[in-house]
């Protein structure tokens, strides 16, 4: 499953604790994260989720929750996220070098109880990274690991 997939959607947060905004493409700026977007830090500048653990979350715990409510800036399939920590990703022309586990949070909960800590094995809550260079990431962009 490690060899190509495929953005999938994209959310814009343009103020904390507000609403993700699906649009078409993101702007992302090196060492400073997505344009327009907010909450982001040196480490954190992007966030990642992949669509098959959040529909697997939704098949299990019996949610029709979609996967903005995750509230991460890129959805993807066919990628694997877990234990990739240095490791970087191509998002169409965009790459992002993998910083970490985005762990979930309690507002994971208000969208469906037991969902935090469903999430919580594997890196089920996604990845965060830090942008390396000026691009954009479009929805239907391929995804692939660089070469280490």
């Amino acid at each position: 499953m490690d060899s190509r997939g495929r953005v999938e959607g994209i959310w814009l947060k343009r103020s904390h604790r507000g609403p993700m905004d699906a649009v078409p493409e993101i702007r992302v700026a090196q060492d400073g994260g997505i344009v327009g977007g907010v909450d982001r830090s040196r480490r954190r500048q992007i966030t990642l989720l992949e669509q098959e653990v959040w529909d697997r979350l939704m098949r299990d715990l019996g949610g029709n929750a979609t996967a903005s409510a995750r509230r991460a800036n890129v959805a993807i399939s066919g990628i694997r996220l877990a234990h990739t920590r240095g490791r970087v990703l191509r998002l169409g022309e965009a790459r992002v070098e993998i910083n970490g586990e985005l762990t979930p949070c309690e507002r994971m909960d208000e969208v469906l109880p037991g969902l935090q800590a469903a999430m919580r094995p594997n890196w089920g809550g996604g990845a965060f990274g830090r942008i390396l260079g000026d691009a954009t990431i479009r929805a239907g962009d391929s995804v692939e690991w660089e070469k280490p």
